[in-house]
C-alpha cells in the first residue's frame, strides 16, 4: 500500500474543543438502509456528533484461526487494546463522558492509591467510531454485535467466566446497571496487602442488591450505597467505612492531575507511585528505581476517533528534570521512512547516570558488565562515558528506509545532533581498530550543520543528512502528534511494512493486519513532568 502524504495535517484534538453533547441518547446505534454503503467516514473529534452521522454494521465474522504464527503479535495489539484493558471486556470512547451527575472518584475513599474509571455511556457518534474499529477485527466483532455497550460488557465477561452463564441481562442487569464503573485500590489494615473496592453506578438500589449477589461481585464481601453508586468492598466494615469517608475527589492531587490530563476518554485510570511504594510491600519499596520515581503520580486516558486509537497519559512529581531537553527532529527524515526512533537527552542522562551504572554493576556482581567496560576503554580507546555520551548526542534518531527493507542489507541509519568533530574521533578510532583486525569497517558518515550522520551506505548517509519531508505525511502526523515539539518519539508504517510479515499469516490474520495503518508513540519529558500520547491508526 501507499503511504498517503497529504500536505494537510488534520485538525489536533484538544480538550474542550467538542460542543456539549446530549447525554440522554438512549443506547442506540443507527442503522444504514438497504441502499446505503456498508462504511462512511466517522467524526474525528473536532467535528459535531449526529444521531445517524455514519454506520458501520459488521461483516460476518470469518473462521476462527487455530493459532497465531509469524508476526501475528500485530494483531494482538489491536486486540489487546479493543478487548484486554477491563477484563477482556472492550471499552467504549465519548467527546463528552464527564458532563455531569456523580462519579466513581466522588463515592470511593481519598485514600486510593491508584484508581480505574469506565464510562458505559459513550456520545453516538464516538460510540460509532468505536464500534467500526472493533468490527474491523476477528478478536473483537463478535463482543461488539449490539447496540449496548453493556450489554457488550456483560457478554464479554461472560465467556471469561463460566459462573455468570446462567445471568440473563435483560432481566438481571439492565434494570439497575448504571453507566459508570470504578476500581479503587486501597490500604490494606494495619499495614497489610493493599485491597481493593468497586464503585457501580445503579438505577434501582433494590434490583442492585438482587442483581449484585446473582453475578456473584459481592461474594463474601460488603455492600454499600452512595450518591447512585453500589461500593463493594472486601468486607462489611470497610464497605460502610469507604462510603462515609472523604472522596478521591475532593484529593487536590488526584483533582491537579485529571485536569492536566484533560478529555478522559471513557476509560481512565490512575496512580499515586509513593503511596504504591510505601503499602506493604517493604522489599519492593527499598529498591534504588521506587526511591527514584517517589512522589510521583501517573493518570491516563483511552480514546477513540474514526481513525485511530490513542492512549494518553501524563506524570507529575518524581525527581525534578532539570530543563526540558530540546523537540527531536523525527518528522525531518526523508519520506521514504518506514520506521524510526528518535529521543534527546540521552548523552546528558548517560553521564549523570554514568555512577549510578557502575555501582550497580558492582553491587550486583556484574564482573561481566566491568570487563565489557575495560575491554571498551582498551581495545577500541574510548573514553567512557564521554565518548558514548558523544555519539548519543542531545538528540538521537534512528531510522530504516523502505529502499532494500526486504534486501540482504536494509537501509538503517542513525542521526545525532553532537560536537561533529568528536563524533567523527570516536568513530574514525572505531573504523581504525576493525581494519587493524582484518574486517570491512562499512561504516558510512556524513554530517553538516551540528548533525551527524552513521548510516550502513554513504547513498543513505548522505539522504539522511540531506533532511527529509516525513512530517508531511497524513499517515505520520495521525500516528505522532505535536511531533514537532516532542521530545522522543517512535513511528511504524505498517502498511509499507507489512510486506515483510503478511505471507506469514494465515487469511483471518491477514485480513486483520492489512486493517492496521501504522503506529506511533510520542511526548515530553521535562521540569514540570512528562506526557505521552501511543496510537494505532487504522485503514
Amino acid at each position: 500500500m501507499s503511504p498517503d502524504t497529504s500536505p494537510n495535517p488534520p485538525s489536533p484534538w484538544r480538550p474542550g474543543d467538542e460542543p456539549d453533547l446530549d447525554r440522554t441518547v438512549a443506547y442506540r446505534i443507527p442503522r444504514a438502509a438497504a441502499s446505503e454503503p456498508h462504511t462512511v467516514r466517522l467524526p474525528s473529534w473536532t467535528e459535531p456528533e449526529e444521531i445517524g452521522f455514519a454506520t458501520v454494521p459488521g461483516p460476518p465474522a470469518p473462521p476462527r484461526s487455530e493459532g497465531r504464527r509469524g508476526r501475528g503479535w500485530i494483531i494482538a495489539l489491536v486486540a489487546a487494546v479493543l478487548v484486554g484493558v477491563v477484563a477482556g471486556g472492550g471499552v467504549w470512547a465519548a467527546s463528552k463522558l464527564s458532563g455531569g451527575g456523580t462519579q466513581p472518584q466522588d463515592v470511593l475513599p481519598a485514600n486510593a492509591m491508584a484508581y480505574v474509571r469506565l464510562d458505559l455511556d459513550p456520545s453516538a457518534g464516538q460510540k460509532l467510531a468505536l464500534f467500526g474499529i472493533a468490527r474491523k477485527f476477528s478478536a473483537t466483532r463478535d463482543a461488539f454485535g449490539g447496540d449496548d455497550p453493556r450489554k457488550a460488557l456483560v457478554t464479554a465477561l461472560q465467556k471469561d467466566d463460566p459462573e455468570l452463564s446462567k445471568i440473563d441481562y435483560a432481566r438481571d442487569v439492565e434494570p439497575w446497571l448504571g453507566d459508570r464503573v470504578g476500581l479503587a485500590v486501597l490500604p490494606g489494615d494495619g499495614g497489610g496487602d493493599p485491597v481493593g473496592a468497586l464503585a457501580v453506578q445503579v438505577k434501582d438500589e433494590a434490583a442492585a442488591r438482587t442483581g449484585i449477589a446473582k453475578m456473584g461481585l459481592g461474594g463474601k464481601g460488603g455492600l454499600a450505597f452512595r450518591d447512585g453508586y453500589a461500593v463493594i468492598a472486601t468486607s462489611q466494615k470497610l464497605a460502610d467505612e469507604y462510603v462515609k469517608a472523604a472522596p478521591l475527589s475532593g484529593d487536590p492531587h488526584f483533582a491537579a492531575d485529571l485536569g492536566a490530563l484533560g478529555e478522559q476518554g471513557v476509560l481512565s485510570f490512575w496512580m499515586d507511585v509513593e503511596k504504591v511504594a510505601g503499602a506493604g510491600w517493604s522489599e519492593v519499596a527499598a529498591t534504588p528505581v521506587l526511591e527514584q520515581i517517589k512522589g510521583m503520580r501517573f493518570a491516563g486516558a483511552l480514546r477513540f476517533s474514526g481513525d485511530y486509537a490513542e492512549l494518553a497519559g501524563i506524570t507529575r512529581g518524581g525527581t525534578a528534570v532539570q530543563g526540558r531537553p530540546e523537540p527531536v527532529s523525527i518528522g525531518e527524515l526523508p519520506a521514504s521512512t518506514v520506521a524510526a526512533a528518535s529521543v534527546s537527552g540521552l548523552g546528558d542522562l548517560l553521564r549523570e547516570q554514568w555512577p549510578s551504572i557502575e555501582q550497580a554493576a558492582s553491587d550486583s556482581g556484574g564482573a561481566s558488565v566491568r570487563q565489557a567496560l575495560d575491554q571498551a576503554r582498551a581495545q577500541y580507546g574510548l573514553s567512557l562515558p564521554d565518548d558514548l555520551a558523544t555519539l548519543l548526542g542531545r538528540t538521537f534518531t534512528l531510522a530504516l528506509d523502505e529502499q532494500d527493507l526486504d534486501g540482504a542489507l536494509p537501509r538503517i541509519g542513525a542521526v545525532v545532533t553532537t560536537d561533529t568533530a568528536k563524533a567523527r574521533d570516536v568513530v574514525d578510532r572505531l573504523r581504525g581498530h576493525l581494519n587493524g583486525m582484518e574486517r570491512s569497517a562499512d561504516i558510512a558518515t556524513a554530517e553538516g550543520d551540528g548533525r551527524f550522520v552513521i548510516a550502513s551506505t554513504q547513498e543513505y548517509a548522505d539522504a539522511l543528512n540531506g533532511g527529509g519531508t516525513l512530517g508531511e505525511s497524513e499517515t505520520f502526523r495521525l500516528a505522532v502528534p505535536d511531533a514537532a515539539n516532542a521530545t522522543y518519539a517512535v513511528y511504524a508504517d505498517l502498511d509499507r511494512l507489512e510486506k515483510l510479515y503478511l505471507r506469514a499469516l494465515n487469511d483471518q490474520e491477514r485480513a486483520d493486519a492489512e486493517k492496521l495503518r501504522a503506529v506511533g508513540l510520542s511526548g515530553t519529558h521535562g521540569e514540570d513532568g512528562s506526557t505521552f500520547t501511543l496510537r494505532v491508526v487504522f485503514n
